[in-house]
């Protein structure tokens, strides 16, 4: 008896533990999305095209990871630092395979505040010029990467503490004409911070709250001060780097491999300057030296934590939803998924984790991810491939860039912001689709330029709050149709076979960027889902569902609303009656479905639409122009699905 009792009891102890030992391995996989992709990771596909991105994405993480060490007004070797630990991070923990973390030119900028203002460059003088053990570099550069590196701890402390909070799911609040015009504020702020380089001009440090008219006006005050040898060396860098990009650009499909422009400048520039010694014959400013390999980890200083508070968050905020963005818009690439509020936690981790090695804040860069775009990567491989030779430079060539003159480095920066500045050209497109949020774009740029990066995203999120809210209760919630009456007249001039294929689904709700992927995943829910039954035709009027639900809330289908499509091809009907309004998102999301279902052999007619919506989506996306889309009402619609079924048999039986 004594026996039995024990076995109950071994059993009953591991199905408790059981559970808890399964739920540690799915954690871990959630946690560390690496164990999920490294397990299946293809040596013969993938390697190479990995190898090659790597070696490519090496390149823009040494010109950069210097280049933004200067612009965060630190020693550039820490740059190099910024480029290697945080990609080694974000490599275990972050979700996006296309994602290339490193140097940022706007976090830089907001963490070259906190030391412009704790470390300014006039303490130079007061400050023991006596080297300190660290590589050999002065007390007054140790303390500048102090305080970046106690921004970057901050910072990444805030973004983990989201992440325990669980805020990624209020990312859906960052729209995308936000997103874009405080990059395009913030990148238009990192292009004036370097006009003194461009220029050779000394300038005092200028920051705070119009502080971009005061650059400029600083400079048309000394324009006598311009040094024309570095005027004239950064007009021919950016021309340089400008044609050879557009020429990468048009012949990528051509050539594997293409030309590293950004290291042939540095490597050409250098040694122009050594050969022509440019730093004392012209006064050119260089680079410096570059001390070899990495210090032993240090904490960064605790005791100033307070005084970068509002650089932190900024960090954290601003580093977060340019990453987010670049994740997602390689999620839907490649077709995978990305979780907010792991990327949360990625991020920062690669900010914590580095700020114990020298580094400056970090973040994804749209250059660097472009470079994996075009050179064919396929897995967080290309950046643990590229972190090898980024050890390379840091142990071996490193002291060699030591003429590299500073107005190049100013320009590899200006040129690798061009994916950021052109997104002016998204303003006619806001036009067109939504005027409000044109609005809102040019009114968040404004602010980004005046204040900060960190200002026009908050005035952007709560401006479109704002907007949003005055909007919704102009709107009509449910509209009420008589199906009965639709349904007999269906019943009386078409078969029953036609109607077994059709879905109709009402939208009660406008379609903004608060609903639109709740609206996405209902609608794929209802297409993809199959049953071999076939549905009785009293229950077509079952198929009309409210799939956007309350104003400003998840809602939950019905379960009517899931009724699945049959095994053969099927046919979707919109009922845009109560779509009052939609925003750019919106509009966006209705073609996307379109184009979704569309690849599924689902044909997708919309009724009822607003002139608006019509000359929105035309103007959004490449809508079939060989079949008719949009309809004045249901029957209208399911009238036309009968005509191409007939025309189909027709064609069918003239084959056989």
């Amino acid at each position: 008896m004594t026996e039995a009792k024990r076995k109950k009891k071994s059993v009953l102890w591991s199905k408790m533990h059981m559970p808890h030992c399964e739920d540690f391995k799915q954690w871990c996989r959630r946690r560390l999305p690496i164990l999920e992709w490294a397990t299946h990771y293809n040596l013969k596909e993938n390697l190479l095209p990995d190898a090659v991105s790597g070696i490519m994405l090496a390149v823009q993480q040494v010109t950069q990871g210097l280049a933004f060490a200067v612009l965060s007004s630190v020693h550039p070797v820490f740059g190099l630092y910024g480029s290697l630990f945080p990609a080694i991070i974000y490599a275990i923990f972050g979700m996006g395979r296309h994602v290339a973390t490193g140097t940022f030119a706007l976090t830089s900028l907001i963490s070259a505040n906190a030391v412009e203002r704790l470390v300014p460059l006039n303490s130079q003088n007061l400050t023991t010029q006596s080297n300190t053990s660290v590589l050999g570099l002065s007390d007054f550069e140790m303390q500048r990467i102090g305080v970046a590196a106690a921004v970057s701890f901050l910072g990444g402390v805030i973004q983990v503490a989201m992440f325990v909070l669980q805020l990624g799911s209020a990312t859906f609040l960052l729209t995308e004409p936000v997103i874009s015009a405080m990059t395009t504020g913030a990148a238009t702020h990192v292009v004036t911070s370097q006009v003194k380089y461009l220029l050779g001009m000394k300038m005092p440090y200028i920051s705070g709250p119009l502080g971009f008219f005061y650059i400029y006006a600083y400079v048309f005050e000394n324009i006598k001060s311009v040094q024309l040898e570095a005027l004239l060396l950064s007009l021919l860098s950016i021309v340089v780097l400008v044609l050879v990009k557009e020429l990468n650009e048009q012949f990528k499909r051509k050539i594997k491999i293409v030309l590293p422009v950004d290291l042939v400048l540095i490597i050409a520039a250098s040694f122009t300057c050594y050969c022509t010694n440019m730093e004392n014959t012209y006064g050119l400013e260089v680079v410096g030296h570059i001390p070899k390999g990495i210090p032993p980890p240090r904490a960064p200083p605790m005791n100033i934590l307070s005084a970068v508070i509002t650089e932190a968050f900024g960090v954290a905020l601003v580093g977060y939803v340019a990453s987010l963005a670049l994740a997602q818009g390689s999620a839907k690439k490649f077709k995978y998924s990305v979780d907010d509020n792991q990327e949360f936690l990625a991020h920062g981790l690669s900010n914590v984790i580095p700020s114990f090695f020298f580094c400056i804040p970090s973040a994804a860069a749209m250059g660097r991810t472009a470079v994996l775009y075009s050179t064919g990567a396929k897995t967080q491989v290309a950046c643990l491939i590229s972190c090898i030779f980024i050890l390379i430079v840091i142990y071996a060539i490193g002291p060699l860039l030591y003429w590299l003159p500073m107005c190049v480095l100013a320009s590899i920066i200006v040129v690798g912001l061009k994916g950021m500045l052109i997104q002016f050209r998204d303003l006619k497109k806001y036009w067109n689709v939504d005027k409000i949020d044109w609005g809102i774009w040019v009114s968040t740029y404004i602010f980004t330029i005046c204040f900060a990066a960190n200002v026009g995203l908050l005035f952007g999120v709560v401006c479109t709050i704002a907007i949003v809210i005055g909007r919704f209760p102009r709107a009509k919630t449910l509209s009420i149709k008589n199906m009965k009456e639709m349904e007999f007249k269906v019943k009386t001039e078409m078969d029953d076979e036609t109607l077994q294929q059709v879905k109709i689904i009402s939208i009660n709700n406008p379609l903004v960027f608060l609903n639109v992927k709740k609206f996405h995943a209902d609608l794929m829910n209802i297409i993809q889902k199959e049953n071999a039954s076939n549905q009785p035709l009293d229950e077509i009027s079952k198929c009309e569902q409210n799939t956007l639900l309350n104003s400003l809330s998840n809602g939950i289908c019905n379960e009517e609303a899931t009724q699945p499509c049959l095994n053969q091809k099927c046919s979707l009907i919109l009922d845009c009656s109560g779509l009052t309004f939609s925003d750019y998102s919106g509009v966006s999301m209705l073609v996307e479905v379109y184009t979704d279902c569309k690849n599924k052999s689902v044909d997708v007619s919309l009724v009822h639409c607003t002139a608006s919506l019509i000359k929105a989506m035309k103007y959004w996306g490449n809508l079939d122009s060989e079949k008719p889309i949009f309809f004045e009402s249901v029957s209208a619609a399911i009238s036309n699905i009968h005509l191409n079924k007939n025309l189909s048999k027709l064609s069918d039986h003239s084959e056989i």
